[in-house]
Order: C-alpha cells, then sequence, then structure tokens
C-alpha cells in the first residue's frame, strides 16, 4: 500500500508540474503578444497622420478638421443652416368655391400640433457654440454662400482650420462675425486667409474691440473685400488713421471697396480728417456710415472740402508732374528704353552741331511764345464766359502742352486713345468700332467713360493764389453722418458743398461721377426750422434717383399725378 501511494504521489506531483508549466507558457505568450501590441500602438502614436484635404463641403471639412485637432466630438461645434422667418402665406382665392371651410370638431383627448413659426429646441442649447450657415441648395452641401459665427471665441486653433476649409468653399460670399473675441493676431490671420476665397465680398466683423486696432490689414492691396462692416469695434482715432491711409495715399488706392461701415465707433474730428485724406485720392468707394461717433463742425468742414473741392498738397503735385510726364512718354513707366534721338541716327553731323540755325531756333521760340499766349487767352476767355466770376487759368504743364502740340490732337482725341489704350488690355474686344458684328449696339461696359475711374491727379486744376485746386470726391453717393456733433457751421459746409456738385454736374457732367445723392444727418444738435437744413433737404430731393417732379398743366398749374 505504501509503494502504491508513493506512486500516486509522484504521479499527481508530476501532473502538478505540467499543468503549471503550461500556464507559465501561456501567460509568457499573452505578455509576449501585449508586448507587441503596445509597440505597434506606440508606433502608430509617433507615426505623423496623412494631411486632410477639403473637398468643399463645410459642413464635412470642419467636422474632420476639428477632430483631428484633438477636440472631442461634444466640443465641436454644429454647423446649422441659419434660421429664416416664415414665408408670407399667399392669400385666399376669390375664385374658390368655399374659402373658408367649415371647422372640424376639435377632439379635446388629441394632442394640438405644434406651431409652425418658431423651433423648440433643449434646455441651454440656444447657448451652445454653432456655425450658422445659408445654402443656395439645402440638400447640396457645397453651396455654401454665407457663414455667421456669434458669441463664442475664435482661437488660433479654430483659425487654422478656417485656413484649410474656407478657400475651398467655392460659392462662400459673406463671412459675419459678432462678438467673436478676436485678437490682433487672429485677426491679422484672418484677413491672410479672406483673399484667398475667391468670391468672397462681403464682411462683417462687429463687437470686437482690439486695443491694437489693426482694422487697415482688411483694407489692404490685395483685398478682395467690397461690402465691409466695422460696428461697434470701439475704433479711436488711431484705428480711423489707420483706415484712412489705407483707402488711399498718393501712390495707391483700394479699388474694390464700395461700402464701408464705421458707425457706433469712438472717434473724432482727428479720426474724421484722416478718413477724409484717404478719400481726397478714392473714387471707387460709394457709401460710407459715420454714424454715432465723435464727429463735431470741424470734421463736417473737412468732408464739405473733400465733396466740393481742395488744393492739392506738394506731394501731390510732385505724383502730379510724374503722371503727367509718363502719360507723354508711356514707355517711361514701362521701363523700356526711349527711342533714339534724331542727333544719335544722323551720321554725316556730329552731335556737337545743331540741326538748325540760330535764326531759325530764335522764330521757333518767338512761335511758340505766340502760341502759349493766344492758347492762354483763349482759355481764360472761356473760363469768363462760362460764367465763373473769379479770374482762373487752367494751369497745363509745358512739356504736356508740347506733347499734345506733336500728336496735333485734341483732349477729346485723347480721351478716346485712353480709352482705346484700357481697352486693348481686354483680350478679344475691338475699342474702335462702336457697332458689334451683328450690327447691334455695343454693350456699355465697352463705353469710353465707363472704362475705369479718373485718377483725381489727372483731373482739371485750377490756379488760385498760387495753389492747384482740383474738384471734389464725387463718387460717394451715400453718406451717413447721423446721431454726431455736427452743428449749423458743418450744415452750411455741407450744404455749399452738395451746391458745387450740382454746379459742376451742370457744366461738366460725367456718367460715373454723380455726386451725393444721400446724406443723413439726423440726430444731430441742428434746428429743425433751420434755413440752411431746408435748403439742404430740398437739393437732396431732386437728387434722389427714384424722385418724380409733379406734372404741369397748359396753364403753368402743377398737378398732382396721383390724379
Amino acid at each position: 500500500m505504501s509503494e502504491a501511494g508513493d506512486a500516486k504521489g509522484v504521479f499527481a506531483s508530476a501532473a502538478k508540474k505540467v499543468k503549471m508549466g503550461k500556464r507559465v507558457e501561456k501567460a509568457l505568450k499573452e505578455k509576449a503578444a501585449a508586448s507587441s501590441s503596445q509597440e505597434a500602438t506606440e508606433e502608430d502614436a509617433n507615426k505623423a497622420p496623412e494631411p486632410y484635404t477639403c473637398i468643399g463641403h463645410f459642413d464635412a471639412d470642419f467636422t474632420e478638421l476639428c477632430r483631428r485637432a484633438g477636440l472631442p466630438p461634444t466640443e465641436i461645434p454644429p454647423v446649422v443652416l441659419r434660421a429664416k422667418r416664415p414665408g408670407t402665406p399667399p392669400p385666399p382665392d376669390p375664385k374658390a368655391k368655399d374659402p373658408t371651410p367649415p371647422e372640424e370638431p376639435v377632439d379635446v383627448a388629441e394632442e394640438e400640433p405644434k406651431p409652425k413659426t418658431y423651433v423648440t429646441k433643449e434646455k441651454y442649447s440656444y447657448f451652445k457654440p454653432n456655425i450658422q450657415v445659408e445654402m443656395e441648395h439645402e440638400e447640396k452641401p457645397a453651396t455654401v454662400t454665407e457663414i455667421y459665427i456669434r458669441g463664442w471665441k475664435i482661437d488660433d486653433m479654430m483659425v487654422d482650420i478656417f485656413r484649410n476649409c474656407f478657400p475651398t468653399i467655392e460659392k462662400l460670399n459673406t463671412i459675419n462675425l459678432w462678438n467673436v473675441g478676436l485678437t490682433d493676431k487672429t485677426l491679422r490671420d484672418l484677413a491672410a486667409i479672406f483673399p484667398q476665397c475667391p468670391n468672397l465680398k462681403n464682411v462683417s466683423i462687429e463687437g470686437n474691440p482690439i486695443a491694437e486696432e489693426p482694422w487697415a490689414c482688411l483694407i489692404g492691396d490685395d483685398s478682395l473685400i467690397v461690402n465691409l462692416s466695422l460696428r461697434h469695434n470701439e475704433i479711436t482715432d488711431r484705428g480711423a488713421s489707420g483706415i484712412g491711409a489705407a483707402l488711399s495715399t498718393v501712390t495707391t488706392c483700394n479699388k474694390n471697396l464700395i461700402s464701408l461701415n464705421l458707425s457706433h465707433n469712438k472717434f473724432s474730428d482727428v479720426g474724421a480728417e484722416a478718413v477724409v485724406k484717404g478719400l481726397r485720392m478714392n473714387r471707387v468707394l460709394l457709401c460710407l456710415s459715420l454714424a454715432s461717433n465723435k464727429i463735431t463742425d470741424k470734421g463736417a468742414v473737412k468732408f464739405g472740402e473733400l465733396l466740393s473741392r481742395f488744393p492739392l498738397t506738394h506731394e501731390e503735385v510732385v505724383e502730379r508732374r510724374k503722371l503727367l510726364s509718363d502719360k507723354g512718354s508711356p514707355d517711361r513707366g514701362t521701363g523700356k528704353s526711349p527711342p533714339p534721338s534724331r542727333r544719335a541716327e544722323s551720321k554725316d553731323r556730329p552731335g556737337s552741331v545743331r540741326s538748325g540755325s540760330h535764326l531759325d531756333k530764335g522764330d521757333k521760340k518767338r512761335d511758340k511764345s505766340s502760341k502759349k499766349k493766344d492758347n492762354k487767352h483763349e482759355k481764360k476767355n472761356e473760363k469768363e464766359d462760362a460764367g465763373k466770376g473769379n479770374k482762373t487759368v487752367v494751369m497745363m504743364d509745358s512739356k504736356k502742352d508740347k506733347d499734345e502740340g506733336a500728336k496735333g490732337g485734341t483732349k477729346k482725341d485723347d480721351k478716346w486713345k485712353k480709352a482705346e489704350t484700357v481697352n486693348k488690355t481686354t483680350k478679344g474686344k475691338k475699342t474702335t468700332s462702336s457697332k458689334d458684328k451683328k450690327g447691334g449696339a455695343a454693350p456699355e461696359s465697352e463705353s469710353p467713360d465707363m472704362v475705369e475711374a479718373i485718377n483725381p491727379l489727372l483731373d482739371s486744376v485750377e490756379s488760385i493764389d498760387g495753389q492747384l485746386w482740383i474738384p471734389g470726391n464725387r463718387s460717394i453717393i451715400n453718406l451717413n453722418l447721423s446721431r454726431n456733433e455736427i452743428g449749423e457751421a458743418g450744415l452750411k459746409s455741407l450744404l455749399l458743398a452738395l451746391q458745387y456738385q450740382i454746379t459742376l454736374a451742370n457744366l461738366a457732367p460725367h456718367p460715373a461721377l454723380k455726386g451725393l445723392m444721400r446724406l443723413s444727418l439726423g440726430r444731430n444738435p441742428i434746428r429743425a426750422d433751420s434755413e440752411a437744413y431746408q435748403k439742404l433737404q430740398d437739393l437732396l430731393l431732386t437728387r434722389d434717383p427714384f424722385y418724380k417732379p409733379q406734372a404741369k398743366s397748359p396753364d403753368g398749374e402743377v398737378q398732382s399725378l396721383v390724379g
């Protein structure tokens, strides 16, 4: 029995050792597999993910870029359609037999249908960040046209995401940012993104006060923005000075912005004067709003000078002479070498010998001086016949006179030549013919007067007390100065400017420069019974493009058009 028990114990111990060996081997295998999987995950973590290529679908691109940036799904702002007011129901058809069908009995037990005039949401969902969009076709995600972001901070990470997805949205034309906590860096980064968007025309950044006030970066030379709104940004004279310099200088000018809204800010006459300075050489901006600022009579007088006429500064006179010189010799501006002179071409005579005798030179000088005197006398008589009280003489550069005499053309010919040279830059368009091949009239876009904006420095000038004066800015058609501190003196200056524009338009009409058509001066300390204010309102009424004067009967009595 003892031997049998010993054998049994030996067998049990051996079986136990075999079991332990299998367990150890299994544990080693599991450990090796875990270590290999951990190494694979570490390699995957260290390996840089492939860059994401945006496909132009803003919702999908924005969500994927936020996920790759490390935002948890619950913190990614959703892209939602912007809520719209429900449309007006169509009027009832009077031909219908029963326009008001009988009301069906309402069952109290049934639940009333939800109203369709608003949408209910869960609690606090209104305050969660989201991006509102408008589309041309709601079923097509690639047709996003407008983006609205309101009430949540746009940081550097979000700007990087926008940098990737905004330029790929083909139909994007409007970006509206309200109270998004922009900083100097994020605003400049966004300003660098906007020119990359092919169809972006409307930008509104409101409720974003920035201490550095870098607003001029939105109106750079490469800016394609057409309508810009900067309301409620607490812009001071410092920011207004930068905006004025971005609008235009003696040598540069923004060529795309036509509407600028600077209302509800904090700049004074200094900032208004800076904006006026930026509009001296700008003939592109059409609508300007400076409502709800701190502009007084001093700033209004500056606007009156801008709209009527003003003298050129020394820098502007120098630039004018350069432009006239380049206009007289077109090769100078292009960097080409001027054509060789006659003396260089002549091989029979050395360069030191004159081509004509001293007597011929004296005769030529006398002829030129007599011609100049006659021209000045004729121009002076034309000015006096036009009805101007002061005796002014149009100052013409001698080089320009020489060039015109050499060409043998008139001012009208030069105007058409300038239009033709501009039209030559457009491919595939004829410039000299007024009708197309089919015999129809040429489109308005090919008209010589509407080809390009006139450089103010090349406009006709008048010499008054040793200064050159040019006509003021007539491209602005809408000016809003309401809710400021403008009094009677500023009002009279604006009235004189409007009268000057009307007189100038009657004497020398221009199809592109119509002059001021709307001027808002409400909520200023101006008396309602002011004579200047009444005259201004009467003039503005006739300037309204939708104004229709009352018809007159054969007897001379005014008849109402209403009947």
